[in-house]
């Protein structure tokens, strides 16, 4: 596997780490922990697909991280 590969790769690991914990009720799609596991995972995969200019990947992932960092700002309101 390249570099490129295992950016992705840890990327959407992250993303569904935060999925499968929240599934099963280890953290809430509220808590700090699901968001930032989000917004570094949507920022890796969207990095790696940057890298193999796969525009697809780069709007899903691109939108993805700013809607999480959007929910991270809006918690730090909150609390």
């Amino acid at each position: 596997m390249e570099l490129t590969d295992w950016i992705g790769f840890l990327g959407v690991s992250q993303i569904l780490l935060a999925y499968f914990l929240n599934v099963i009720g280890k953290v809430s799609n509220k808590s700090l922990v699901f968001i930032l596991l989000n917004v570094v995972g949507a920022a890796m995969a969207c990095f790696a697909s940057i890298l193999l200019k796969y525009w697809p990947f780069i709007i899903l992932e691109g939108v993805w991280t700013l809607v999480s960092i959007y929910a991270l700002l809006n918690l730090k309101k909150v609390s």
